[in-house]
């Protein structure tokens, strides 16, 4: 009897069907060197989310390269774990849990991967798209970590809900992840951009899994200019953070469309909120200048990343997938080409976009008033601290921009020039003019990432001018005019500022800023406080500004000011 009921409960649980995170890869081994503690073995393992036990038999693992073999027959009880690994590992791995092998099984990527979990009726039950980035742990990501999910009723947040293991041991093997929390997912999905494949099918890039019944409806987008809802629309496995559309009516060349979704959710019924926009075209090869190098960080501080930031003057959409970037050799040989997105990813007309290392270690130098106009090169070329060539290529090889960059550019008066960016003054005028290049404003933290250069010359005909407001400021931190703004705009870059407050008996009560180097436009600020931080007496004063270049070119501006106080 007892035989009876545990075959007929084998026979049921193989009988049940999953339903998608039902069961979740839960932890994964992709880079088991150095070792810290664990075995020397690649490896992922499941957790049962589910109130319903699963007979493993016929499932499979799979990346991006092919899936394994079948599994055997393994009761995976609810709220239970199994790890996964090939046959030669399962001795060692069982010394931590139940272990189960399959052959072929995938070589997990270090740097990034596609891992999916499939159930015999065909379906993807879950799948993880990692990188190294996941770990949020620069130790950790060399080798000998765990990946562990942080909480299992949230699976498809991707790096949010992921991280380095913290068990002496590197990881967790057989039971509960030592990073389990609660870490509910009540993020909307948001659309990062959208891209033509020819005029009648277009592909949309989402930050996370979305419901793949929500995605596949196509009433759910609509684009622009008299195209409207598209034909048919499909969520692409196994990750489903990709929908392709395909349209009634073709896209025209030349032509920027914008693409609106509505109603899709991600797999926790977070339905799309407002970054539900993006733009879209049919995208050219790039020719001669239609990108333009448009700024350099080559010095970066001890602790920062180089920087190319280019500039899409032409009126094409250009698509980074077939673009590059270069150096050359001591030999003067174009070398070390790297392709600047390894999908496709689209630079409209005007645009800027920043080629970097790592995007986060930019926004954390500078502000970038744009966050997502970052393209990451997992390996820059070479650019020396001196001299050195920048060179964007298109897919023919061909260049289409091309600067041989001296840190003797840079603004003579600058005594230490790392974490300084050189700017370029006009897109117009040639790249390999030294006039045509300057350093970056004081005023903007010396670099200007993803927005327009603080050196962009707007207007030769504009004569200088510095302003003060408001007229009155109250340094008391009431919200209301807590401080002055000294804007300035200038003819040209170059100008050096000296501003000094003066009492009304003219004695200095602070010196403001000494050979600041401004922009053509920009700002500073005074909080009405003196040379000392320390409070001044209530009354009028004069903001005295002395402006001069290496040109030898000066002018003085004297603006008053009221200095309040309620108490």
């Amino acid at each position: 009897m007892i035989i009876f009921s545990v075959l007929l409960f084998s026979l049921n649980s193989q009988a049940q069907v999953a339903n998608r995170y039902d069961i979740v890869i839960d932890e994964l081994m992709a880079d088991p060197t150095p070792q810290v503690g664990l075995p020397n073995n690649e490896w992922i393992e499941l957790r049962n989310t589910s109130s319903t036990a699963f007979n493993l038999l016929g499932w499979r693992i799979g990346d991006a390269t092919g899936q394994s073999g079948t599994m055997p027959s393994f009761i995976l009880q609810p709220d239970s774990f199994v790890i996964v690994c090939t046959a030669s590992a399962v001795a060692a791995m069982s010394a931590f849990g139940p272990t189960i092998s399959v052959t072929s099984f995938p070589s997990l990527d270090n740097t990034g991967d596609i891992i999916f979990l499939r159930s015999p009726q065909n379906r993807i039950i879950h799948a993880v798209s990692y990188n190294d980035a996941w770990y949020q742990n620069e130790l950790k990501k060399d080798g000998g970590w765990t990946l562990e999910v942080i909480d299992t009723k949230n699976p498809c947040s991707g790096f949010t809900n992921w991280k380095a293991s913290t068990d002496i041991k590197g990881g967790t093997p057989g039971k509960k992840n030592a990073v389990d929390a609660v870490n509910a997912d009540a993020e909307a999905p948001q659309l990062l951009r959208a891209y033509a494949t020819d005029s009648v099918n277009i592909s949309l890039v989402f930050d996370e899994p979305l419901d793949s019944l929500k995605a596949a409806t196509a009433a759910n987008y609509n684009i622009s200019d008299g195209i409207g809802v598209p034909q048919s629309a499909v969520a692409i496995a196994p990750t489903f953070d990709k929908v392709n559309l395909r349209l009634n009516t073709a896209l025209s060349r030349n032509k920027v469309y914008t693409i609106t979704v509505s109603a899709v959710t991600d797999c926790k019924a977070n339905i799309i909120g407002t970054k539900n926009t993006a733009r879209l075209g049919l995208s050219e090869t790039a020719d001669s200048l239609n990108i333009v190098i448009n700024e350099i960080l080559f010095n970066p501080k001890s602790n920062g990343t180089d920087y190319v930031e280019i500039y899409n003057r032409s009126n094409k959409i250009i698509d980074l997938k077939q673009t590059y970037i270069a150096n050359r050799s001591s030999s003067g040989a174009i070398s070390n080409i790297k392709q600047l997105s390894a999908d496709n990813y689209l630079l409209f007309p005007q645009d800027f976009m920043v080629i970097t290392e790592d995007p986060a270690i930019v926004k954390r130098d500078f502000i970038t008033q744009n966050m997502d106009a970052f393209v990451t090169v997992p390996s820059m070329p070479s650019f020396n601290d001196d001299e050195g060539n920048v060179i964007i290529l298109n897919a023919q090889g061909n260049i289409t921009d091309e600067l041989k960059y001296d840190e003797k550019w840079h603004f003579k008066l600058i005594d230490n020039r790392e974490g300084v960016a050189l700017e370029r003054i006009d897109y117009n005028a040639p790249t390999q003019n030294q006039d045509n290049w300057h350093s970056a404003a004081t005023s903007v933290g010396y670099g200007t990432p993803t927005y327009k250069n603080s050196q962009y010359r707007l207007d030769l005909k504009v004569q200088g001018t510095v302003a003060v407001s408001p007229e009155v400021v109250s340094p008391d931190n009431d919200g209301l005019d807590d401080f002055a703004t000294v804007d300035y705009s200038f003819p040209s870059p170059g100008y050096v500022a000296n501003i000094t407050i003066f009492d009304a008996n003219g004695r200095p009560v602070r010196y403001l800023q000494r050979n600041a180097l401004c922009g053509v436009k920009g700002n500073f600020r005074w909080d009405g406080l003196g040379e000392k931080f320390q409070k001044i007496p209530v009354g009028i004063y004069i903001i005295y500004t002395e402006v001069f270049n290496l040109e030898g070119k000066k002018k003085q501006f004297k603006n008053t000011i009221v200095l309040a106080r309620r108490n």
